[in-house]
């Protein structure tokens, strides 16, 4: 994956390396900064802000992250002190972890920090969108066909879901889309629903789009909808399709079809139950005469499920 790094005030470190979570970043900023834990607590005090040594021992570790307002009010005030640049640290927080009503009696359910390499960009454009429906909606199918294109790239992904409503008034669904190479889709389509509120983030290759369904679901109501990312001319190269389940679906079939001029020597079904676990190849897929491979399965766990491929 290519990052981008930013260059920090001149009162601040003079170069960060790349960095993704917030634990890590601010262990970074704090070690380049050359200030102990004592006087990060002691500078946060003479702005009024109280935040416990521990406090700041368990951020920086990863044992917990802040969250509340007075928390985010403290992570900011340590951005100015640590000479960072404005939401360097609130950007790698994410979106909160699953605390909601729906999110709690779904079994199983995970944060995007769980799911991908990019929580706070993720979390930043739903924040923009302002997601309401999350765990709302029950997955019974996806259905997902990714094309290939003779130069080896990623020419389009469509995608099939069949929702059922956990409540009444759910009215919406927002979908992502993450190229690793930072290279944001130029093509989108939508059916059997509207498209709403786009937002990217050029930076990390993150789109994030608001589909609209035709009126408010009642529950136990079931719902379809299909939308496409795609590439009309400059694709960027692909190896592999996976995608982010935070909640237990039904079923889930991904289709990888090949442009006859450039086919795979070899193809996997891989998977992750988080991204701190190294992804697994669980079979082997076999190429059909009509270019494709696919995975099939029931009873999707939370997690990374995808299908990658090898061309020499």
């Amino acid at each position: 994956m290519v990052t981008s790094t930013r260059t920090a005030p001149s009162h601040g470190p003079p170069e960060l390396p790349p960095v993704h979570s917030f634990a890590e970043a601010l262990r970074t900023a704090i070690r380049a900064r050359g200030l102990s834990l004592d006087r990060l607590h002691a500078r946060l005090a003479e702005r009024g802000i109280q935040v416990s040594v521990a406090s700041l021992s368990n951020w920086q570790r990863g044992r917990c992250r802040p969250e509340r307002a007075h928390s985010l009010h403290a992570v900011r005030a340590l951005e100015q002190i640590l000479g960072l640049p404005r939401a360097y640290l609130v950007a790698r927080l994410g979106p909160p972890r699953p605390r909601g009503r729906w999110v709690r009696h779904i079994p199983g359910a995970l944060s995007y920090r769980d799911l991908c390499r990019v929580p706070g960009s993720v979390g930043r454009l739903l924040g923009q969108i302002e997601q309401t429906a999350d765990g709302q909606l029950e997955w019974l199918g996806c259905h997902e066909r990714f094309r290939a294109g003779p130069d080896r790239e990623e020419r389009s992904v469509h995608t099939r879901l069949v929702f059922r409503a956990r409540a009444d008034g759910v009215d919406r669904h927002v979908v992502l889309h993450h190229n690793e190479r930072g290279q944001l889709p130029d093509l989108h389509h939508c059916a059997y629903c509207r498209m709403g509120r786009v937002r990217t983030d050029p930076a990390t290759g993150v789109t994030a789009v608001e589909l609209l369904f035709e009126r408010p679901l009642q529950r136990g109501e079931t719902y379809v909808i299909e939308y496409e990312f795609g590439y009309r001319e400059v694709a960027p190269p692909a190896n592999f399709y996976q995608r982010w389940f935070r909640f237990p679906a039904h079923t889930y079939l991904l289709q990888v079809e090949f442009d006859p001029a450039a086919l795979p020597t070899r193809c996997y079904r891989a998977w992750q139950p988080n991204v701190s676990t190294p992804a697994k190849d669980l079979t082997e897929l076999r190429l059909t005469s009509w270019h494709t491979v696919h995975l099939a399965d029931t009873l999707i766990r939370p997690g990374v499920h995808g299908i990658r491929w090898e061309w020499d």
